[in-house]
């Protein structure tokens, strides 16, 4: 029999923002809900009220209203919120209140430590949007970077963003090919790249790549190249990708920029009001049946989820500090840099994680003061055969709650985290994809921790099994599947 290894608390719904959601929400139905399974249940059957309640609980900013909540329960092609406008980055960058707070603090192997309030994360975008806007970008086209997962990636997402354009972006360990396989599909017209990093002590050269790459995109008409620690791109460098560009596409000429010198420093910052369903960013698939298929996600969509999941689910917010390590080709950055939608800080993380040992996540999350961390569950079972015991050797008073994707974790994994954290802290394994960019199973703070197993379907998501036959199933194997709509989805 499968065992619970932590107790929802007696006090969560006091303590937890989904607990001052559930006393909103029931005050809006007329009705005190009891509890998760409750709250749970009318999420998956009354999705209109449930989404409704959401935007107004966390008070989406929108420049038109909306005609009604979703035109029709059809998947795919359901329209959630017609006729608002309402831009995902004005959502990104704190309010008033946080000027002066950390909005980001990056560790890289490449260069020292950056940190960046949210007034200096709102002065980059505004700064970088314009240099957009001078190179003639406009809703609708695609800005790509080949980028670590540091603060120019975000400043280039958000400026993006702010104008309507769609991001993409593919991590610079990639290779040239898959960067295009990527990449030539949605034909880009700005392409932001770093010539190199460093990967633990060994430096990794970049530079033909992205000549590379530039070359083989014959829609690019802007190259912005992105000085990285020790790896910098001069103009005469620039000159040169751009020559082999006009090689290879002599009717095409490109422009090479400098991130640094892109835009003007004293920029006002604006955004761009466009339809729910208009396109925010597109993420790509593995490449495992063919080349990687283009998954496009919304401002709506991913806004309204990521106020859902990370409010009630992860429990973000002001003061709080999310820190995952991910890369740019993965959905857990885009998770990641949601952290800021709900006002939390985050922690940015490039290198190899093992160095300059194994223990290096642990160590950066104490650092940083984490409240929430996430893991692989490679790594924490790796911890756990070592005999390792983070709690002991590092300070993680700060962790509220410790995150687990990308694989299942054995039930062994479990009831190691909870022995080394305890039951203030919720273990919160889940599941989910780059389909709808999120969790579709997980915990909540209202929710018991079962050994081995994920605890529930995320609010909102009436998700189940099915056999081969289309029939729901429990206790056996079968697929996962999805029966109403959500508003993130392709």
């Amino acid at each position: 029999m499968t065992r619970i290894i932590r107790e929802t608390p007696t006090d969560a719904t006091e303590t937890s923002r989904i607990g001052d959601f559930l006393r909103f929400a029931g005050q809006r139905r007329g009705s005190a809900f009891t509890g998760w399974d409750d709250l749970h249940a009318w999420s998956v059957t009354d999705i209109e009220d449930f989404w409704e309640t959401v935007w107004d609980y966390f008070g989406v900013i929108s420049h038109s209203p909306y005609d009604t909540v979703l035109r029709e329960r059809i998947m795919p092609h359901a329209q959630w919120f017609p006729g608002t406008t309402l831009n995902y980055a004005e959502h990104s960058l704190g309010t008033p209140e946080q000027a002066d707070d950390i909005a980001v603090t990056a560790v890289s192997q490449t260069r020292e430590e950056v940190t960046l309030t949210f007034a200096q994360l709102r002065a980059e975008v505004a700064r970088v949007r314009s240099g957009l806007l001078d190179m003639g970008v406009g809703p609708g086209d695609r800005v790509v970077g080949y980028l670590p997962n540091q603060p120019e990636a975000l400043v280039a997402f958000l400026a993006t963003a702010s104008i309507g354009a769609i991001w993409a972006s593919c991590a610079p360990e990639f290779g040239t090919q898959s960067v295009i396989d990527r990449f030539a599909q949605i034909e880009p017209t700005v392409l932001f790249a770093i010539p190199g990093y460093q990967f633990g002590a060994k430096p990794i050269d970049r530079s033909v790549e992205v000549a590379e790459i530039v070359a083989a995109l014959p829609t690019l008409t802007h190259v912005v190249t992105v000085d990285y620690g020790d790896f910098a791109v001069d103009e005469a460098t620039r000159e040169l990708i751009a020559a082999d560009r006009v090689a290879a596409a002599p009717d095409r000429p490109v422009e090479a920029a400098d991130y640094r010198g892109l835009g003007t420093a004293s920029a006002e910052l604006e955004f761009d009001p466009v339809p729910f369903d208009h396109p925010l960013v597109i993420l790509f698939s593995s490449g495992t049946t063919g080349k990687p298929k283009a998954i496009v996600h919304s401002h709506g969509g991913i806004l309204l989820e990521t106020l859902k999941n990370h409010g009630l689910h992860f429990d973000l917010g002001p003061g709080s500090t999310f820190c995952w390590f991910s890369t740019t080709a993965w959905m857990m950055w885009n998770a990641l840099v949601g952290g800021l939608v709900v006002g939390s800080a985050i922690v940015m993380i490039d290198g190899n994680p093992n160095y300059p040992d194994s223990k290096e996540l642990w160590r950066i999350a104490a650092r940083t003061k984490a409240t929430l961390m996430g893991m692989a569950p490679g790594a924490i079972m790796a911890a756990r055969r070592e005999g390792f015991s983070p709690t002991e050797e590092f300070d993680l008073s700060a962790v509220e709650q410790f995150g687990v994707a990308g694989a299942p974790l054995p039930a062994e994994g479990y009831e190691w985290i909870q022995e080394q954290f305890g039951p203030g802290v919720l273990l919160n394994v889940g599941s989910g994809g780059t389909d709808v960019c999120t969790g579709i199973l997980q915990a909540s703070p209202l929710t018991p921790v079962y050994a081995g197993m994920m605890s529930d379907t995320s609010l909102g998501f009436a998700a189940t099994a099915f056999d081969a036959d289309g029939n729901d199933v429990r206790d056996e194997l079968g697929e996962l599947v999805i029966t109403e709509p959500v508003p993130s989805m392709p």
